[in-house]
């Protein structure tokens, strides 16, 4: 039957498209609701770590919850795993995590995708979709995810899309495999359950729409919505002015190495219309920070407009069609594009500083309209112990730690509550008390992390842990802003860096670099110091009772508000003719981005051009050849190029006549003299020469 609603066109009426929308996001919500309230896994039920939608049958999103707390995988593609698995009937079920095989709808393999189909008479309507993290898939490593793994065989069990339930069956072959390859499987299966029954729910909602609007209206609900929100994107993207704006910024390292990073991106503007052209950005890694995008417009490459749109106009409905005018070029064989079988297993680490990078270039375009970067760092930490009453390995993520939001042009940042990616909750404490061998011993913000700003930035978040039981494992990953702290805009200062520390206060205390695999024991304590988020505008300009303020809270020293913003504190008062003089003396402030001593010392060396030759030439060369090769180049550049938390930068590129020689004499003997042709590499199957054809 047909319901009321359709204009002459065929297409929803205005009224019936608000009721709609309503509908499919209500749906939506209650999905979310049904697998929180059932999962298994504290990730899932506390940190709230998944996401569920409903996806039109091309695999596009056109409905998705508005309390969910990871809201970039609007941009999620279901279309291949949908097409991989064409045969489906009602209660069917369509599982996966791989990335490859997912064209990149899973991003790493602890991210569980599955999909139901939904039916009327024969015909299908529309797929439920949701996800969730598992705590373990296997692997190298408790928990799944280790920087140092090279391959993705390394990172858990492979689930190509497949039918995890048959006609409401779970598939027994599944299930046995499933729980085989891996660590916690009773909590798997646990959260897998959630799942099915979150998709139940959806199915049960959707019925009830098509039987009080009719088949016509609900089929026609999806191209509608989406219409709609590229109609309201486009408008919030006008915001920013045509041009073509250049940007880059640096991972610390990629482990493996001491080598920075590199991502590069070009944003042009047209109307309304946003291309990011990512080329120049370093080959792919022999570790786990890579994003396997599969060549396409990916929710990784287009988080950072998520927030900007959503931020401009938050009545949106929340769907595809948000994207619409978004376009994206990552060459293949890049840490954006990375090719089978490259370890994806950290890629957020790497979509942090992405989304960074694309920051700067849309400050660049409209710094009024933009906020400055987030602290750029989030850290899920996992112990791995043996549970005293079972004999049995357990896992737990302690929490999902975060630092600040970036200060913006009237405002100051939010501090310990960093939602650029996601919006996780925090472990409740009487939870991780219970469930880990661990005492929680400071929880707070580290003083002084914060950029100063004539608006500051938000303050990290800091944890100290106490573990009770020797025999344990601590995992961290995506531990990043340690040596590149984020950059301070329009005259502001960056935030404090990323620091970890070993038995703090204690006779053994010492710095934690980048944590693969760190083994404790009963009476240690681990403390993470999140970074700070950019500072906006002149610190000087910050009003001396709003500094005064940050003084009695806690977030800025009295040493730090004389030295960053000129204002004198005497016996818990601002001393104004102390406070008038020093502000008096002050040196200029920048007038664009403030990047840090550590990147301008690199920079120094390694600066924009010579970048781009060195991976134009490195990208002539095979895929399997580029990263050793690139390794080769930097070790003869700076043979003593220290690690993160070692020597300064400054200090070791003191000479940076002698290390541009050097880095030139090297590509040159290794790479051959520049201009030179080079020898055509050989090409596999699939594979795509320099310059890359430009991707979705």
């Amino acid at each position: 039957m047909s319901g009321p609603g359709r204009g002459g066109s065929g297409r929803l009426d205005p009224v019936a498209l608000e009721i709609l929308s309503n509908k499919v996001s209500a749906a939506t919500d209650q999905m979310a609701a049904t697998l929180q309230r059932s999962a298994r896994s504290t990730f899932v039920k506390e940190a709230a770590d998944f996401g569920t939608g409903l996806v039109d049958p091309s695999g596009r999103v056109f409905a998705y919850p508005s309390s969910a707390s990871v809201q970039f995988l609007i941009d999620s593609d279901c279309g291949p795993t949908i097409r991989a698995v064409p045969d489906v009937a009602p209660g069917d079920v369509i599982v996966t995590n791989d990335p490859y095989t997912s064209e990149g709808l899973a991003s790493h393999m602890p991210d569980l995708h599955m999909l139901r189909p939904y039916f009327h008479k024969g015909r299908v309507v529309c797929y439920g979709w949701c996800y969730i993290h598992c705590t373990d898939i296997g692997g190298a490593v408790p928990s799944s995810i280790s920087p140092s793994n090279r391959e993705i065989f390394q990172e858990g069990l492979r689930i190509p899309p497949l039918k995890a339930l048959c006609k409401g069956v779970f598939n027994p072959d599944f299930v046995a495999l499933f729980a085989a390859n891996s660590r916690t499987p009773e909590m798997n299966m646990g959260d897998v359950r959630a799942m099915v029954g979150s998709l139940e729910t959806g199915a049960r909602r959707v019925a009830e729409m098509i039987e009080r609007h009719g088949i016509d209206t609900v089929l026609a609900c999806p191209d509608a919505l989406q219409d709609y929100s590229a109609l309201k994107s486009r408008q919030v993207l006008r915001r920013l002015p045509d041009g073509i704006y250049d940007f880059w910024d640096y991972m610390d390292d990629d482990l493996v190495s001491s080598i920075p990073v590199r991502l590069r991106v070009r944003m042009k503007v047209d109307d309304g219309r946003v291309d990011f052209d990512f080329t120049g950005t370093d080959p792919q890694l022999d570790a786990a920070y890579n994003i396997a995008t599969a060549g396409k417009r990916h929710h990784w490459l287009t988080v950072r407009l998520t927030g900007f749109m959503l931020t401009h106009d938050p009545t949106m409905p929340l769907n595809a069609g948000l994207f619409r005018h978004i376009t994206v070029t990552s060459p293949p064989g890049t840490v954006v594009n990375a090719e089978f079988p490259a370890a994806v297993g950290i890629r957020h680490a790497t979509g942090r500083r992405l989304t960074d990078a694309m920051t700067g270039a849309m400050l660049k375009a409209a710094p009024q309209s933009v906020a400055a970067p987030t602290c750029g760092a989030t850290v899920p930490f996992v112990l791995a112990e043996t549970d005293p009453r079972t004999g049995k390995r357990r896992l737990m993520v302690i929490e999902p730690l975060r630092g600040g939001m970036g200060a913006w042009c009237g405002g100051d940042g939010a501090d310990a509550r960093d939602a650029t990616t996601s919006n996780l909750n925090n472990h409740p404490i009487e939870v991780v008390e219970d469930e880990a061998g661990i005492i929680v011993r400071e929880y707070d913000v580290p003083i002084d992390s914060g950029g100063p700003g004539q608006w500051r930035g938000g303050a990290g978040q800091m944890l100290t842990i106490e573990v009770l039981r020797d025999g344990g494992t601590i995992l961290a990953r995506g531990m990043e802003r340690m040596r590149f702290p984020p950059y301070g805009v329009a005259g502001g200062r960056p935030g404090a860096p990323f620091r970890a520390v070993f038995n703090k206060g204690r006779t053994n205390e010492r710095r934690l670099a980048k944590i693969d695999q760190l083994t404790v024991g009963a009476g240690d304590t681990v403390t993470f110091m999140l970074p700070g988020a950019s500072g906006y505008g002149d610190p000087f300009r910050r009003p001396p009772a709003k500094v005064l303020e940050d003084v009695i809270l806690g977030f800025v020293s009295p040493a730090a508000a004389k030295s960053d913003y000129g204002v004198v504190i005497v016996d818990g008062n601002v001393d104004a003719a102390a406070t008038r003089r020093r502000r008096g003396g002050r040196r200029p402030a920048r007038p664009d981005f403030d990047f840090g001593s550590e990147r301008e010392a690199w920079e120094s060396v390694f600066d924009d051009a010579v970048m781009e030759e060195l991976n134009r030439r490195l990208f002539l060369l095979p895929p399997a050849r580029r990263s050793a090769t690139r390794r080769r180049i930097f070790a003869r550049a700076v043979p003593d190029l220290p690690p993160v938390g070692g020597t300064p930068l400054a200090q070791a590129m003191a000479k940076a006549d002698e290390a541009r020689a050097r880095l030139r004499r090297a590509m040159d003997e290794i790479l051959g003299p520049a201009g030179a042709t080079p020898p055509r590499p050989l090409r596999r199957a699939g594979s795509v020469p320099w310059p890359p054809r430009r991707g979705r």
